[in-house]
């Protein structure tokens, strides 16, 4: 069964309201089991054009666990808050590490 990731790129607008977002998105996060691949900033654009300055992706067991993360109350509370304290986009991919 392919793996789903949750990928997001957020542009920080607000970091006071941000602060209260991240507890209720980490307990969120933990509580559909997760695997943070990468979360943070600094990020170097290749290839394109985008001012994007913070990058998150998280990998679950299944596409449809991202779903059930992404929709679930826990995190549409923390949603609420980053949506006023950000702009960005939101992304569910669905695949394999090649390798496994």
């Amino acid at each position: 069964m392919p793996k789903g990731h949750f990928f997001a790129e957020i542009e920080i607008t607000d970091p006071e309201i941000c602060r209260h977002y991240m507890p209720l998105a980490e307990a969120a996060v933990a509580a559909y089991g997760r695997r943070y691949i990468v979360r943070g900033g600094d990020m170097r654009v290749l290839e394109g054009y985008r001012t994007v300055r913070r990058a998150v992706i998280l990998e679950f067991d299944s596409p449809e666990q991202v779903e059930a993360f992404y929709l679930s109350p826990q995190y549409q509370e923390a949603l609420a808050l980053r949506l006023q304290s950000s702009t960005g986009h939101a992304y569910l991919l669905t695949g394999n590490n090649t390798s496994e």
